[in-house]
């Protein structure tokens, strides 16, 4: 047999290696390539004799060990496409498999979520979470899978920093689970750009457009009715805020029913407002106190400072909510929590004896309104100085719980469209102030964190 080049004939007859090159009869040692196992192996011969057997022998062998050679040199290549293939969903695969499992997935970001089925893809309003598609012009939220940007992926991947990052691809290592109460990728321990398998957690490093400031800045509000607040952390910061947001109109207990219709009036159907726990959308005229009937929630119960409906935080549409009347009822004056038997009419919600969880979709509203309700009254007005603690057993306290459940919903929950609009109305016709929450969701932290 001869080897691949460079052999020649002995005057014998046999084949031997040229100069720079071992011949096969001399104990040939095929070719290794990087991550592949020869696959011939020759064994070693003393002479091969010149006839025509011989030369059909040498020809065969030729062509043997160069398919054996090729064959080594594409495995590899074979193998590694098909691990890397079988290591990566898609968008679609992704939604398919919501069981837990950490798993990596590729697609194009197509928005921000900040609700169950809103995804917006301008205005962004945070760097903690970005939807991802299969398509970059997908605009259908079900096929869309929301993931969670924790803190060390921040100032690469979040929209509100990155806004260019709209329509590129990224793939993301992370549990597959519900997000938004919606399909999703959660607790990611890698992400990157592009298709390739995404690397380690980064370290955080300054970013040439940082996530806003915990102390603001940069809002529409900022240097007009915030201006006074911008800078500031803590009890600066809670002071200013107080200072700001105490001058408004105030209404009487019946303005508020026109008020609701207004502040909570469902975008898809004019003539009906939504409902806050159970998210269902009624007509504006199915107000009142009867069974199915809608009517006003008080977010932040007024048993707990014992304010009731007088004119005061007992009318403050800020934390004055459409529910329906028994769901309305069944939250009585509990605290809010995690936990508890699920709830006639409200699917998503929770209670048990002393606390109320709401569906996922207005957890952060819920976390904010009673956010905007321990700043706006702080016992110089008439009121009791209502506070946020972390107690489930407040009863009639002017107190309200749980601070670090709260904290935690602001933070899963950003303000969506209609959160923001709401909040927009109220400040435009009906109280002159606004909720800080809404505009600068980061300032919970700021003050409570």
């Amino acid at each position: 047999m001869e080897s691949i080049k460079g052999a020649r004939r002995c005057q014998s007859g046999a084949w031997r290696a040229g100069p720079r090159h071992a011949a096969v009869g001399s104990g040939f040692t095929p070719v290794k390539f990087p991550g592949a196992l020869p696959l011939f192996t020759p064994a070693p011969i003393t002479s091969l004799t010149m006839n025509t057997k011989s030369i059909t022998r040498s020809r065969s062998g030729r062509l043997i060990t160069a398919f054996a050679l090729a064959v080594a040199v594409l495995t590899p290549v074979v193998a590694s496409t098909s691990a890397s293939a079988a290591t990566t969903l898609t968008v679609a695969q992704a939604l398919a498999a919501q069981d837990g499992r950490t798993a990596t997935v590729t697609g194009y970001v197509v928005g921000q979520p900040t609700a169950t089925t809103t995804v917006i893809t301008s205005g962004y309003t945070a760097d903690t979470a970005i939807a991802l598609a299969d398509s970059a012009a997908e605009t259908g939220t079900g096929r869309m899978l929301y993931v969670q940007v924790t803190a060390a992926y921040r100032s690469t991947f979040g929209l509100l920093t990155n806004p260019g990052l709209r329509g590129r691809q990224v793939t993301a290592t992370g549990t597959l689970t519900a997000y938004f109460s919606h399909g999703g990728l959660k607790n990611p321990t890698a992400m990157s750009l592009g298709g390739a398998t995404p690397g380690p957690t980064p370290t955080p490093t300054a970013s040439p457009n940082p996530s806003p400031s915990p102390t603001g800045g940069g809002g529409p509000y900022d240097s007009t009715y915030y201006a006074s607040a911008i800078g500031k952390t803590g009890t600066a910061l809670r002071s200013s805020l107080h200072a700001i947001i105490r001058t408004q109109t105030k209404l009487n207990y019946d303005q508020v029913w026109e008020a609701l219709k207004d502040t909570d009036q469902d975008p898809a159907n004019a003539n009906n407002v939504l409902l806050l726990y159970s998210g269902r959308s009624q007509s504006k005229t199915s107000n009142g106190g009867d069974a199915n009937d809608w009517n006003r929630e008080h977010v932040w119960a007024k048993s707990h400072g014992d304010f009731g409906t007088a004119t005061g935080p007992g009318t403050d549409v800020h934390h004055l909510r459409p529910e329906d009347v028994s769901v309305n009822s069944t939250r009585g004056n509990k605290d809010f929590d995690a936990g508890g038997s699920g709830v006639s009419e409200c699917t998503g919600c929770y209670s048990d004896a002393d606390s109320f969880e709401p569906r996922n979709a207005v957890k952060g509203d819920v976390a904010r309104m009673i956010m905007y309700m321990a700043i706006r009254y702080e016992g110089d007005d008439g009121w009791p100085n209502l506070e946020i603690n972390n107690s489930v057993s407040n009863g009639t306290s002017p107190y309200h719980g749980k601070l670090s459940v709260l904290l935690a919903w602001n933070l899963a929950d950003p303000p969506d469209t209609f959160e923001k609009r709401r909040n927009q109305v109220i400040y435009d016709r009906w109280q002159g102030n606004r909720n800080p929450f809404v505009d600068h969701p980061e300032w919970a932290t700021a003050i409570w964190g």
